[in-house]
C-alpha cells in the first residue's frame, strides 16, 4: 500500500512540474521544465550523498575506529541481506541519524555522536535498522528525486515573477503569477506526504530487521524528547535536508500537519507497540554486548 501511494505521489509531483512549465511558457515551457528536471535528477543521483555528508561534516569510521557502533550495523546489514554501507559519525549532541546514497551498493549511514552516547545498544540497533530499511526500499533515491523536483518547481515559479510580465503563458499575466504562488506550496505538500509515507514503511521494515519493535519505539521516544532541547546547528542552516533524519532535527516544526516531513512520533510509537503486541514474546540475543 505504501509503495502504491508513493508511486501516485511521485507521479503527481512530476505532473505538477510539467504543468508549471506549461503555465509559465506554454508547450516550450513544459519541455524546458522536463529538461531541467532530468539534468537535476542526474546530478542528484550521483552527487547528493557526498554533498549532504560534507554539509554535516560527517567523519567516516570503520571496525577499528568505532567497533561497537560499526559492529551493530554490520550485523543488521547481514540480517537484512544488504551490502555493508559506509558508516559515518556527525559530531553534534542532538541524537539523530540518516541514510543516503543512490542504491544499496553505494549507501551510507550517518549517526550523530549524541545518538551513540545517549541511546542504549538496543535502541541504536532499532535506529540503524530503520535506516537500513530506507536503503533496502531505495527511499534515499526517492527522497532525492522528490526534493529535486520540488526545488525545481520553486525555481520555475520564481522565474515566473520575472518573465511572467511578457504574458507569454496560456493563462496570461494573472494566471502565471497565481501559478507561481501556489505551485511551490502544492509541491511541498506532495513532498512532505511522500516523506511521511516512507517513514512509516521504514519503521515497519526496521522493526522486522532488528527483531523487537519496541527497540525502535523506545529509540524514537528518547530521540524526540532529547532533540527537542538540543540544537543541531547544521540542520538549522540546511532545513531542506530535515526529511533525511529519523526525527525532524529542526525546532518549531509542525508535528503531524500537511507540511510536516515526519509523522507524529506518538503515532509512530503507537504503531510499533501494536506491531510488538501482535508478535509472540521472544528472547532476543544482542551479540554486540
Amino acid at each position: 500500500m505504501s509503495f502504491f501511494r508513493t508511486t501516485i505521489l511521485l507521479a503527481a509531483i512530476t505532473a505538477l512540474f510539467l504543468v508549471v512549465g506549461y503555465m509559465i511558457a506554454g508547450e516550450g515551457g513544459a519541455l524546458i521544465a522536463l529538461a531541467i528536471a532530468c539534468a537535476m535528477n542526474v546530478f542528484a543521483y550521483w552527487k547528493s550523498d557526498r554533498m549532504v555528508l560534507s554539509m554535516y561534516g560527517a567523519r567516516a569510521v570503520n571496525a577499528k575506529t568505532a567497533p561497537g557502533f560499526y559492529g551493530i550495523i554490520e550485523q543488521l546489514a547481514r540480517k537484512a541481506d544488504l551490502p555493508m554501507p559506509k558508516v559515518y559519525i556527525i559530531e553534534t549532541d542532538q541524537p539523530n541519524a540518516f541514510a543516503t546514497g543512490r542504491d544499496p551498493e553505494h549507501a551510507a549511514i550517518a549517526a550523530t555522536s549524541g545518538l551513540i552516547e545517549r541511546l542504549s545498544h538496543e535502541e541504536i540497533a532499532g535506529v540503524m535498522a530503520h535506516e537500513l530499511a530506507h536503503v533496502k526500499n531505495r527511499d534515499t533515491l526517492i527522497q532525492t528525486i522528490t526534493a529535486t523536483l520540488a526545488g525545481a518547481i520553486g525555481m520555475l515559479a520564481s522565474f515566473a515573477f520575472f518573465f511572467g510580465r511578457g504574458n507569454r503563458g496560456p493563462l496570461g499575466l494573472i494566471g502565471t503569477l497565481m501559478v507561481a504562488m501556489l505551485a511551490p506550496m502544492a509541491a511541498m505538500l506532495v513532498q512532505m506526504a511522500i516523506s511521511r509515507t516512507r517513514e512509516y514503511a521504514a519503521d515497519r521494515m526496521g522493526a522486522e530487521i532488528c527483531g523487537p519493535p519496541l527497540w525502535l519505539a523506545s529509540a524514537l521516544e528518547r530521540i524526540h524528547t532529547i532533540a527537542a532541547g538540543v540544537d543541531n546547528q547544521r540542520a538549522e542552516e540546511n532545513p531542506a535536508t530535515a526529511h533525511l533524519f529519523i526525527i525532524n532535527p529542526l525546532h518549531g516544526h509542525m508535528m503531524d500537519g500537511l507540511f510536516s516531513t515526519h509523522p507524529a512520533t506518538e503515532t509512530r510509537v503507537r504503531l510499533l507497540r501494536e506491531m510488538a503486541g501482535a508478535k509472540p514474546p521472544q528472547e532476543t540475543e544482542t551479540p554486540w554486548d
